[in-house]
């Protein structure tokens, strides 16, 4: 009735107990005007219809008239005194036991049945409130009570004309059933009555008030130790919420009919999608899978078995190996609820397992090229010798002296080959000195312009940013790293075009860039660049990039090309700077 179940017990210290106080107090205010306009009314309807009796004012009226200006006035202190939410309660306290007084007073003290209205307002004090406000209200309510059923019954004050008559109504009713023995107990009722009726409604208030406590103090904590389980129900949300979001690999779930129910950061970041374009769409979505081999993923999967195919992810203009598990997604109860779809970009350890297998292989054919070399090294040797002798007896225009002269050709280009893969196998031992790598450059591009290399259909540029940079590393293998990609580059524009060599500082890298516009690489040419015995042009040994990727293996740097058909190479050295940041050389130097 009072809407005791939003109470907020017995503390209002915080401000959502001080709203529901205020609710409260407002409440109390509709409550009171419902009671009395529920007395008040019926009685009014009963005058009107009794047209023989004289219709005089009421004290009744009286007392609703008050009721209605004391709403009046308690509406008006809850924006005057907003915030004091406890004086507002005990005015309105106070002022609901003096009407609820009054109005026993009205209908005939002990036997009028409104004393049960002290209840309500004891209820409602001990439920806002502490214990001693509700004792207090339950004591002023037993005071109030007491003295009027006790004044009435000795006569210290008038009855109202409303108890004279039910007193006479009595009365007759009495001496028409018991007959004149009755008479002696009309004016007055016994006193053991009496105090009966007093000590049962004051022990019922103080037990009301008592127990009403107790169940507000019991239901205020059970609803703190519901918000404090709300609350740490909120935390695992939230801590559940980040981890999903912080794992490294995308996660996707999905219901039972294959449409995705959430998607975290990582899965986005992999996918290049955005939320919008992924919730609430089918699992073929993510383009890792066709809708008819999600139809079979579903068929296949079980508690105990796992997918975990690998598939390439076109992502823009770059291809991504993605490896993706799907599981089943249960309940506590172990009721299926969705699938699982977890994956994860694979290009990095993909990469990084290309170059442990070209490593290995690498080592592998030194292994096998310096075999090769100790063994055909004397031979050939030999073979030069004899036919550099056999070539000096023959005449200048004989056929065998031609045929000769194409041996001894051909046994230095092997030769070279084979000092070639000692080279790769037995490489000399690294010597880290200081050096300034901008010059190094500049005077190797100096030297290859002049070389016979370049023809005049060939444009060299050179940029350098900073202009001086130092460099602790072997310049004779930088030197060689330089001329093995620069001849590379200006092998694919055998009829001409521009090589741009760049030198720049990346945080803790020199970086030198060689750039072409010519015949370009596919992702297959790409792979097998760095392959040793693995040449693009004619002449070649396939040994020239292998070196190069040993010796910026050996300087801790790193490789990297972006190649396409018909669109030229970059290939991009980074040499780390050692020790610590570079240092530009003084121009004096």
């Amino acid at each position: 009735m009072n809407n005791l179940g939003k109470s907020v017990g017995p503390d209002t210290s915080t401000p959502a107990s001080l709203l529901a106080v205020e609710r409260q107090l407002r409440w109390m205010i509709g409550i009171r005007l419902v009671v009395i306009t529920s007395v008040v009314l019926p009685y009014f309807l009963l005058q009107l219809a009794s047209p023989d009796e004289t219709r005089e004012f009421s004290f009744l009226y009286l007392l609703a008239g008050l009721t209605y200006g004391a709403s009046l006035l308690y509406i008006a202190l809850l924006k005057l005194l907003r915030g004091h939410w406890r004086a507002q309660a005990l005015i309105q306290f106070v002022g609901d036991l003096l009407l609820i007084t009054g109005m026993v007073y009205y209908f005939g003290g002990v036997a009028s049945p409104f004393s049960i209205l002290y209840f309500i307002v004891i209820i409602v004090a001990s439920a806002l409130f502490h214990r001693r406000t509700g004792f207090a209200v339950a004591s002023l309510a037993s005071f109030l009570y007491a003295a009027t059923v006790v004044a009435l019954y000795f006569g210290w004050i008038p009855p109202s004309a409303e108890a004279q008559v039910r007193a006479l109504a009595t009365v007759i009713n009495d001496v028409s059933v018991g007959g004149q023995e009755q008479v002696g107990q009309v004016d007055g009722l016994p006193a053991w009555k009496l105090f009966y009726n007093l000590i049962t409604h004051i022990f019922g208030f103080y037990t009301v008030a008592y127990l009403t406590t107790r169940l507000a103090q019991n239901i205020s904590r059970a609803e703190r130790e519901l918000q404090e389980k709300q609350l740490d129900l909120a935390d695992l949300q939230v801590i559940h919420r980040d981890i999903v979001e912080s794992v490294p690999s995308g996660l996707i779930t999905c219901d039972l009919d294959g449409m995705i129910t959430s998607v975290n950061l990582a899965a986005q970041d992999i996918l290049g999608k955005d939320l919008d374009a992924l919730l609430g769409r089918p699992a073929s979505t993510t383009r890792l899978f066709t809708d008819q081999e999600w139809i079979e993923i579903k068929s296949h999967i079980s508690p105990d078995r796992r997918l975990r195919p690998e598939v390439t992810y076109q992502r823009g203009d770059s291809e991504r190996h993605v490896g993706y598990s799907v599981t089943l997604l249960t309940d506590a109860e172990g009721t299926r609820t969705g699938f699982i779809l977890i994956f994860q970009d694979l290009s990095e350890w993909r990469k990084l397992q290309d170059e442990l297998q070209l490593r290995e292989r690498l080592a592998a054919v030194g292994e096998l090229a310096s075999g090769i070399a100790h063994e055909v090294g004397n031979p050939l040797a030999a073979i030069s010798g004899s036919v550099q002798m056999l070539t000096a007896a023959l005449e200048d225009d004989s056929a065998h002296r031609r045929l000769l002269d194409i041996i001894f050709k051909e046994s230095q280009r092997l030769d070279r080959t084979i000092k070639s893969f000692l080279q790769f196998a037995r490489p000399k031992e690294r010597s880290s000195v200081r050096f300034d790598i901008a010059r190094l450059l500049s005077e190797n591009v100096q030297l290859l312009i002049n070389s016979p290399e370049v023809s005049p259909q060939h444009h060299l540029d050179l940029v350098v940013d900073p202009p001086s940079v130092t460099l602790i590393a072997d310049p004779d293998q930088v030197s060689q790293i330089f001329w093995n990609l620069a001849r590379n580059s200006l092998r694919a524009m055998p009829e001409g075009g521009t090589l741009k060599v760049e030198g720049h500082v990346v945080a803790a890298d020199y970086c030198i860039r060689f750039t072409d516009n010519g015949r370009g690489m596919n992702l297959e040419e790409r792979g097998k660049m760095f392959h040793p015995f693995h040449s693009f042009f004619d002449g070649g040994t396939g040994i020239g990039m292998a070196i190069v990727y040993r010796i910026v293996e050996e300087h801790g740097g790193r490789l990297a090309v972006d190649s396409q058909p018909g669109q030229g190479t970059v290939i991009t050295v980074a040499l780390p700077i050692t020790p610590g940041e570079p240092t530009p050389i003084a121009e004096e130097a």
